[in-house]
């Protein structure tokens, strides 16, 4: 019927101006209801095909829509139903947008706090737009909406700030950061163009941490210093020693005694110092590299104490050793093991009282954090003691507690540096206790052999 209705409608015009021209001018009606029918035929194909097209882009809109719930309609409702699929298909789309610009921005917020460096963006007012995890953790949290300077606090970071929203693109500076232990940070500032508007994000601010790098530039500028002056002490000495033989003491005989031993105690000094130089290039090389060999603990134990039995008989001390029957083997690199002992025990012969013992302990005991068994090497001495604010640098290059007093034992103040860089080599641990007027402890732990470094 609707297919009907719509042909009549589209036919009737011809009908009644082909009935008019039969009236008026005399128009054979046989050819009139020809020309009808062949004008109603032409319209029915047109109107066939124009329906197929119409219903085939329905279909393809309620596809692409995603409604399942609606169906082709009749003839007479195509039109209707075609304009509610394209307004659900409208729908669907800016739901799509919507939803990929949620995402885009949530996949922002990831891509910002995976950075571990502080990121901050900008607007023009100095707001602060979006801020990552390593941001907050610096400046503190609920940054966004705040304005930059209340976190960031730094003159030279702010004005940098300014310069990029008056039209600079690109600044850095550097900056110490206060706190329990004082930062240095490199800070680049950067500007975004895009819209001039307050609001729109204008720069951002990264921050580097660079206290490790300083620190580092210190301690190899300390390190040149150092060795420098622990070197140039002595060749002083020889070289003053050196004209005096060769000028007024020339065929003084006496004084060429005299100095003779001085001169050989400078030259064993600076011999010892290069040594110790080279062997703490070398472990700091190969530190990365965890050994794969194993050592016998008794027996480096016993190689050290028959090197150092004229020592201590010299200060007339005496060594005590005592080893868990289960703790024999190490993991490890025998030589390198040999000389933890040896600069640990050879300590505790200089800083030890004459007169007492020095105590080697050996026993395997629990990791902390219930992880792998560990080996504990102790040497303890019965000295003066060390006072707990030079302890936690002990380890450090050339550092001394008494630096008159180490110079005089022939210590290079690398000894302990050196411990540590082999202990850290064998993924181990030192710790250091220490009682006035009682003695010091050195602890080495050590992880146990596995089968593979038993077999």
């Amino acid at each position: 019927m609707v297919r009907l209705r719509a042909l009549a409608a589209v036919a009737a015009p011809t009908a009644i101006a082909l009935g008019a021209l039969c009236w008026f001018a005399d128009l054979a009606v046989d050819a009139a209801v020809l020309a009808v029918g062949l004008v109603t035929l032409a319209h029915a194909a047109l109107l066939w095909r124009y329906e197929r097209s119409l219903a085939r882009t329905l279909d393809h809109a309620l596809t692409v829509s995603g409604d399942v719930t609606m169906s082709r309609p009749a003839v007479g409702g195509l039109s209707g139903a075609y304009a509610a699929a394209c307004a659900r298909l409208e729908g669907r789309w800016k739901a799509d947008l919507a939803s990929a610009a949620a995402a885009a921005g949530t996949g922002l917020e990831r891509v910002l706090d995976g950075v571990p460096e502080p990121l901050v963006v900008i607007d023009r007012r100095r707001r602060v737009l979006r801020a990552n995890r390593a941001a907050e953790r610096l400046l503190g949290g609920d940054l966004v909406g705040r304005d930059i300077a209340g976190s960031l606090r730094h003159p030279a970071v702010l004005d940098a700030l300014d310069r990029i929203l008056g039209g600079v693109q690109h600044q850095e500076v550097e900056f110490s950061w206060p706190g329990a232990v004082e930062r240095s940070f490199a800070g680049h500032v950067a500007g975004l163009g895009g819209a001039p508007a307050e609001t729109a994000p204008a720069a951002v601010i990264a921050l580097y941490d660079l206290t490790a790098v300083k620190r580092l530039e210190r301690l190899r500028a300390d390190f040149v210093a150092n060795a420098s002056h622990e070197l140039r002490t002595p060749l002083a000495t020889l070289l003053g020693f050196i004209e005096t033989l060769q000028g007024p003491a020339r065929e003084d005989r006496e004084a060429a005694e005299r100095f003779l031993p001085v001169m050989r105690q400078q030259a064993e000094r600076m011999a010892r110092l290069v040594s110790d130089l080279l062997s703490l290039s070398r472990i700091e090389l190969d530190e990365h590299t965890l050994p794969s060999g194993r050592a016998d603990l008794r027996q480096i134990i016993q190689t050290v104490l028959d090197a150092l039995e004229r020592q201590a008989k010299e200060n007339d001390m005496t060594f005590a050793v005592e080893l868990d029957p289960g703790v024999t083997m190490l993991a490890g690199d025998p030589d390198q093991l040999l000389q933890v002992l040896q600069n640990l025990i050879d300590n505790a012969l200089k800083y030890g009282r004459r007169g007492t013992t020095v105590r080697i302990r050996g026993r395997q005991a629990a990791a902390p954090g219930a992880g792998q068994p560990i080996i504990e090497i102790a040497v303890s001495d019965e000295g003066g003691g060390i006072a707990p604010e030079h302890i936690p640098r002990l380890t450090e290059r050339f550092y001394r507690v008494d630096t008159a007093r180490s110079r005089a034992l022939g210590g290079t103040g690398l000894g302990l540096a050196i411990v540590k860089h082999i202990v850290n080599r064998h993924r181990g641990t030192l710790s250091i206790s220490s009682e006035l007027g009682r003695g010091s402890t050195f602890t080495v732990a050590l992880p146990v052999p596995g089968p593979m470094e038993n077999g």
